[in-house]
């Protein structure tokens, strides 16, 4: 993935979800924004656009792509391992 910076982890209900640390309109860091637990979404700290964490779906602008997921899991020592594939 060009332009890889990092993934956000988050922990909703027992359940972990990883998207891009990088906001689709201007490059913003994900993981630094408020998250919502009720509705599972994420805004960009830059701007306020609105991501959902399972999906990556944009909810409102600026942005208006969504941004990538990847898998997560847990290996057998314990540890969390989120699959980016970086060509």
């Amino acid at each position: 993935m060009a332009g890889y910076d990092g993934a956000c982890v988050y922990n909703l209900d027992g359940e972990l979800y990883a998207i891009e640390d990088r906001c689709s309109h201007d490059d913003g860091p994900l993981c630094e924004g408020p998250v919502d637990l009720t509705d599972c979404t994420v805004i960009c700290p830059r701007h306020g656009s609105k991501f959902e964490i399972k999906t990556g779906r944009v909810l409102n602008p600026p942005a208006y792509a969504p941004v990538q997921t990847f898998p997560v899991r847990v290996d057998e020592g314990g540890m969390i391992k989120v699959d980016i594939d970086v060509d």
